[in-house]
């Protein structure tokens, strides 16, 4: 299965690798209200150069949105925020976006 590196993200994907990392920057937008450039350097922080396998590679064992709380979020005793819809997300504390200036902006705000 071809792979190649996306203009968005810095990390070697395939078709269906590039979906997930999609779908991951999707819902860190819809559920944080960031925006799309952010969402993409902070996959983009913690990644670059990782490698991994073709989908569904080993991280796909969780959904997406599970990875994108831990980029988001910063642990709180150990442990991220739950999908229960009644998770006080208010409560848990942002990590910071990556600095403007980084290359792992790789999309304009």
């Amino acid at each position: 299965m071809a792979r190649s590196r996306t203009g968005e993200f810095l990390m070697d994907l395939d078709e269906g690798m590039l979906a997930y990392f999609r779908e991951m920057a999707q819902e860190m937008v819809t559920r944080f209200g960031i925006s799309r450039a952010e969402a993409v350097a902070r996959i983009n922080r913690a990644y670059e150069g990782q490698k991994f396998e073709p989908y569904p590679d080993l991280m796909c064992h969780e959904l997406p949105e599970y990875w994108g709380d831990g980029l988001y979020f910063k642990p709180n005793a150990g442990r991220l925020p739950d999908d229960d819809a009644d998770t006080d997300l208010s409560v848990w504390e942002v990590r910071p976006a990556p600095p403007r200036h980084s290359p792992v902006w790789t999309l304009e705000p």
